[in-house]
């Protein structure tokens, strides 16, 4: 017997449409890539997103039509999340940190029909728009623009084009499994791959992020997404935010530590979600200014591992709760959240704050598992380390265009980190695969040791890799980036590792560097580390 209640479709435009119904007067706060400050609300952008349905179906596109987007954290990219895919087609995020040749793979491989842009970016597009095979649409995010007209032949102005659209345009019925956006892995090795989502993929993810004992968004937050929406969709916010119809602040181009802060103090933000590296901006700007970050009550932190004595800060000196939090592209992408479970609070508070500094237990809808060389479950003793595997409602399942055979094994996704998990599920990233150092048999985490190195004041930033030894194998090297004005000897940082970790696990050298390589995501390129370091204990 089925059960009988009434079926409805989980879609994209629903959350929308509830955010311009329920939540209208819900400010978003947006800044311009031209410069400048605009103030709209969720009734605006409702109207808006049905607007650019209506112009992209008045365009002749057909259904599933790939809609890429390079531009920054705006209200028109905003309204692009939701107009592109409510109208039945896909919103295709594209990282324009990529190199040219990745783009266009990219853009190629994807088949996009549009492609929106923020002024920006139109020296990088007219460098590559004759190699782009499908476009038919260039669209520049602003009103009429002569310059960026003569750069591009037969560009089309965002304002003039929704302008054309039905506000009052009807969102399509359609399966919830229909394909809504689409974004691209980094491509660290090889061309990047494409995860497609699916409308009931991303409306799950969205009450996976709002409930309590995750994100927990909240109608009366002030939302800061600092990870941009060109990036795993800056993190599912937009929608999550739709949802319990919170207001927004979209920070535009300016992703340094002082626009950051402005931002923060003027418009009262609750909570701000962004990687570590964004987060060392923001606090060594706060403490040159003397902010209080007063409204600031907690930030979300992913991309890769928080380092401790950022969590402490943040703590102790602005009383800010920092959430650590786990995921990737592959996952839409929230697998994890770091918080605390109800026995914690018997806990000595040395301990309980311990606890937040790894990455977290598994929300409802992602199923996580250790697994050692032959594919067999670990214990979850919160010491055995594996191989981490995922599978869930908004996991992928493929590849866009290949097979599910070829990106699963026995239904679960390899997430590429090795990682414990305790008895409660939570864990504790230890490394990527390719980068945990083996040395005399014995595994090092070049993530423990990153997370001890950052704290040392004399430094700016750390990675610690794996180089080449005659007895061990391998044995780790510290790469560290001297702070401004500083220059520590090698005797003087090493110390720092002294009482922290077993001495066999103090790396054997410090190299320094004037920058750290990063991918377009900003993550350490590890390869290009060990190509340069790998040998310096050979010597």
């Amino acid at each position: 017997m089925l059960g009988q209640m009434m079926t409805k479709p989980l879609l994209i435009s629903n959350l929308i449409a509830h955010a311009e119904k329920n939540h209208g007067g819900a400010e978003i706060v947006s800044v311009n890539t031209g410069g400048g400050v605009e103030e709209t609300n969720w009734r605006e952008v409702g109207r808006n997103s049905r607007r650019l349905a209506s112009a992209l179906t008045g365009l002749g596109l057909g259904p599933q039509a790939r809609c890429g987007t390079i531009a920054w954290n705006n209200r028109r990219h905003l309204e692009i999340y939701f107009g592109t895919s409510g109208g039945g087609f896909v919103c295709h995020t594209i990282n324009p940190r990529l190199f040219p040749e990745q783009l266009v793979y990219i853009l190629n491989h994807a088949e996009d029909k549009v492609l929106f842009i923020d002024k920006t970016f139109v020296p990088l597009i007219a460098g590559i728009r004759d190699q782009l095979e499908h476009l038919e649409h260039l669209v520049l995010m602003e009103g009429a623009d002569d310059e960026a007209a003569k750069a591009l032949p037969g560009l089309k102005f965002y304002d003039d084009l929704i302008a054309e659209g039905d506000p009052e345009y009807d969102w399509p019925e359609m399966d919830e499994l229909t394909a809504s956006s689409l974004c691209y892995t980094s491509g660290t090795t090889g061309n990047p791959k494409g995860v497609l989502y699916s409308h009931r993929s991303t409306v799950l993810h969205s009450f996976g992020i709002n409930i309590a004992d995750s994100v927990g968004i909240k109608a009366r937050d002030v939302v800061l997404p600092v990870v941009p929406m060109f990036h795993v969709n800056a993190w599912g916010s937009p929608y999550a935010c739709a949802m319990v119809g919170a207001r927004m602040v979209m920070p535009g181009p300016g992703l340094d530590g002082a626009s950051l802060v402005s931002l923060i103090d003027t418009y009262k933000v609750t909570m701000a979600l962004g990687v570590p590296t964004i987060w060392l901006g923001l606090l060594g700007e706060a403490k040159k200014v003397g902010s209080e970050l007063s409204s600031l009550q907690s930030t979300v932190v992913g991309g890769s591992a928080c380092p401790p004595s950022m969590i402490e800060t943040f703590r102790e000196r602005y009383g800010v709760d920092t959430v650590h939090a786990w995921g990737m592209t592959e996952m839409s992408p929230v697998g994890t959240i770091n918080k605390p479970l109800a026995k914690h609070g018997a806990l000595p508070e040395a301990e309980q704050h311990r606890l937040r500094e790894n990455q977290g237990r598994p929300v409802f809808g992602v199923e996580l598992e250790i697994l050692d060389d032959d594919g067999k479950p670990m214990p979850h003793d919160g010491k055995a380390q594996g191989d981490l595997v995922t599978r869930g409602h908004w996991i992928l399942d493929s590849y866009f265009r290949s097979t599910r055979e070829e990106t699963l094994t026995d239904g679960w996704f390899d997430t590429g980190d090795v990682a414990t998990m305790d008895e409660d599920g939570y864990i504790t990233i230890k490394d990527r695969s390719k980068d945990i150092i083996k040395s005399g048999g014995e595994w090092i985490s070049s993530v423990e040791l990153e997370n001890i190195a950052i704290a040392h004041p004399k430094l700016a930033d750390a990675a610690v890799i794996g180089a080449r030894h005659e007895k061990w194998d391998e044995r780790p090297v510290l790469v560290a980036v001297k702070a401004e004005g500083e220059d520590p000897a090698e005797d003087e940082v090493l110390a720092i590792f002294e009482g922290k970790i077993a001495k066999w696990q103090i790396p054997d050298r410090v190299v320094f560097t004037d920058v750290l390589p990063r991918n377009a995501t900003g993550k350490v390129l590890k390869r290009n580390l060990r190509e340069e370091f790998g040998d310096v204990l050979m010597k």
